[in-house]
């Protein structure tokens, strides 16, 4: 590693952010020791880790490599790997290697029950001999493969003199292999390689389950930064220009961006005029106008003239990268909930190695041997097994997603269902939200003459509000009319002649608060509104949440007199022309509070509301950022999806509480006949599997839940 950075000069210092994924991470505990192991060292300014998505973002001095970090992030005790070095191989590599070990798993415990059914039926001699050794050379490999999850995780938690649910699950399994070895080797009646095996196979279906739902969907955070630039024109003092990447670019230099480029660092306009689309920060539908001395911001795109902008923040200090920023902390505020599972599986550990302790110790004081005494206790660590409680959740989360699914919305995270679930107040943006985000020109005025004429002059503009005139007409059969002259101009609109006559589309004089755009022929001007429809079913998606007991209002980046006149319409409460960072302290203060927001919203200005909400929705419209951001994505043109993943939710949690109930009872009843040395480790496996199955089909009734 490179010589570290004294702490006291970090302050001032150039700072960069770098992110990891760190599949080991198991629990709430984890957490912990990566942000703080990290905190400690010298050139970290700032570790936070997201436990949904399995990432650490840390902001560091420029000194620090990734590889630097890497290796501080194992020494803690995690694997890792820069996401920016692969950002492919992270996501569901977890999930990959699950599925493969449940595979195996499956393939054993299938071949190994055959021919445990010969001996079950009463083989005997070197038949039951023959079958125990082919059991064992199946079960070996298999135990090897399949159970590498838990042995990894169990090692490295002992290592670090600390206990996890892996440790009596690998114990249980080493234990009951072991065992069934010996007996095979000296010839002994029973072996338990099928109870072993077993074990695995439900213990990771669960497992892999939970996986599937962990990265469904799930997109790096990079796709919100991919929004800036990646270089820019700079212009020298001397006139001469040379391209730079914009990690290289610097306050004071000056850019020029041509038409259709988008911005690669913040600064001020300096030279000429043009229109940006800049809806990713403003949330705004229409194009802004801009001229010397205005601020403009990294993603925003030039839809018009080339302009020269002065250069006042690049790289990690522009707004982008603060909006970045905000949804990594919010995210990790959000991922340290600790889900049902979790809170459930805490006693678990400790709870089953004393039982398992006690069995052992009980039966060689009461003279039963070592050999028995460890059979008691093996049949006991593998009884309690958590794959009921393992299997509680996810079997659960994933029906009700597959539901869910069906009508228009995917859920990306199971913890995700939980906190929708909770949520006692539903946030929308207000465009491409509530609304379409789409502006419909109203042309039902126009005569054919004045139609075809718009349509000429749309068609020969990149603007958005022409590009939405000639969709509209053309869809209609509307034929273009002969134009001459053609041309654009900076400010003003496009110009041209029909005949003799001038004809234009330019920026009307008085549009207020509403977006519109006015059609000149010769000396009669029409003007042409646009309007941003609301979802059809946003009134009755509101009155759905209502009756959940979820009340509505909306928070919008948009003008005051949008937001009010469709809060108006929709019968709720709204706020206006609020910055990402308003947005974040308002659901702060909620959550303060005590409530439980959802955060339903689109644009890019909407991520750290999304991230730091107690559980969001984005349309499938939405900017990559904003659906990484989000719990879950609905597509279609309809707001009823949302409301319907609130009810879905709520009904999933009674169901993983029904299946929590049936696993406290089997252990209940359970755990005391293992302890009585009534039941041996084949039993305890076939008992176990059958609480899973049960677990199970009480999950599949979700299937249903949307309808």
């Amino acid at each position: 590693m490179n010589a570290p950075l004294a702490r006291g000069s970090i302050d001032g210092a150039r700072l960069t952010d770098s992110r990891f994924t760190v599949p080991g991470m198991r629990c709430a505990g984890c957490i912990a020791k990566i942000e703080h192991g990290l905190a400690e060292i010298d050139g970290v300014d700032a570790a936070r880790v997201n436990f949904s998505s399995k990432r650490v973002a840390v902001r560091h001095h420029e000194s620090l490599s990734d590889q630097d970090l890497v290796e501080a992030i194992e020494k803690i005790g995690f694997e890792a790997q820069s996401v920016a070095a692969n950002p492919l191989a992270t996501d569901d590599r977890e999930s990959k290697a699950l599925l493969r070990a449940l595979a195996v798993a499956g393939f054993g415990m299938m071949n190994i029950m055959l021919l445990s059914v010969s001996v079950w039926s009463g083989a005997g001699g070197v038949t039951r001999e023959l079958f125990h050794w082919l059991s064992a050379l199946i079960a070996v490999p298999v135990v090897a493969y399949s159970g590498r999850p838990f042995f990894e995780s169990a090692a490295m938690a002992l290592r670090h003199r600390r206990t996890n649910m892996d440790v009596p699950i690998s114990i249980g399994v080493l234990l009951a292999t072991g065992l069934s070895i010996s007996e095979t080797m000296t010839g002994g009646e029973h072996a338990y390689f099928d109870g072993a095996v077993m074990l695995l196979f439900f213990l990771l279906a669960g497992r892999a389950l939970d996986a599937v739902m962990r990265n469904k969907t799930r997109a790096g955070i990079g796709a919100l930064l991919s929004r800036m630039g990646k270089s820019a024109t700079v212009l020298d003092d001397n006139g001469a220009h040379r391209r730079l990447a914009a990690e290289d670019l610097e306050p004071a230099m000056l850019m020029l961006v041509a038409a259709g480029e988008a911005l690669a660092a913040d600064g001020v306009i300096e030279d000429g005029s043009t229109t940006l689309d800049n809806a990713m920060l403003t949330g705004e539908s229409a194009p802004e106008g801009v001229r010397p001395g205005d601020l403009v911001n990294a993603g925003a795109i030039n839809l018009g003239n080339p302009v020269q902008v002065r250069v006042t923040a690049a790289a990690s200090d522009t707004a982008l990268a603060e909006i970045a920023r905000l949804m990594d902390e919010a995210g990790q505020l959000r991922s340290s909930y600790v889900r049902i599972a979790d809170r459930a599986s805490r006693l678990y550990a400790p709870a089953v190695h004393s039982l398992a302790l006690l069995a052992f110790a009980g039966w060689m004081i009461a003279g039963a041997g070592w050999h028995q005494s460890l059979i008691i206790a093996i049949a006991v660590l593998i009884i309690t097994c958590p794959c009921a409680m393992g299997l509680a959740v996810p079997a659960a989360q994933v029906v009700a997603s597959g539901a869910l699914a069906k009508r228009g919305l995917l859920v990306k995270d199971g913890s995700a269902l939980e906190r929708l679930a909770e949520v006692d107040i539903a946030l929308f943006d207000k465009t491409g939200t509530l609304t379409l985000g789409e502006l419909v020109p109203q042309l039902g005025h126009l005569t054919t003459y004045q139609a075809s004429v718009a349509l000429a002059l749309a068609r020969s503009s990149r603007h958005p509000l022409s590009k939405g005139i000639a969709k509209t007409l053309e869809a209609e059969g509307i034929a273009p009319a002969a134009l001459s002259q053609l041309r654009e101009e900076s400010g003003v609109g496009i110009l041209a002649r029909s005949g003799d006559t001038q004809v234009a589309l330019v920026r009307p004089q008085n549009a207020g608060d509403h977006i519109a755009t006015s059609l000149r022929i010769g000396d009669e001007t029409i003007d042409i509104a646009f309007t941003d429809p609301l979802r059809e079913d946003s009134a009755e998606a509101l009155a759905a949440l209502h009756r959940e007991g979820v009340g509505g209002s909306i928070i919008s980046g948009d003008r005051v007199g949008p937001v009010e006149a469709i809060a108006a319409k929709l019968g709720i409460a709204a706020q206006a022309e609020l910055l990402p960072d308003a947005k974040l302290r308002l659901l702060e203060g909620l959550k303060s509070e005590g409530h439980k927001p959802l955060m339903v919203g689109d644009g890019i200005n909407d991520g750290p509301a999304l991230a730091a909400a107690h559980a969001s929705i984005a349309p499938g419209s939405a900017s990559d950022a904003s659906q990484q951001a989000a719990d879950a994505v609905f597509l279609g043109r309809a707001l009823m999806p949302v409301a319907l993943a609130v009810r879905v939710a709520r009904k999933t949690m009674v169901i993983v509480r029904q299946n929590f109930a049936f696993a406290i009872i089997y252990n209940v009843f359970a755990v005391p006949l293992a302890l009585a040395g009534m039941v041996t480790p084949l039993i305890a496996a076939v008992a176990m599997s059958l609480s899973s199955l049960v677990v199970v089909g009480n999950s599949l009734r979700l299937s249903k839940a949307a309808q």
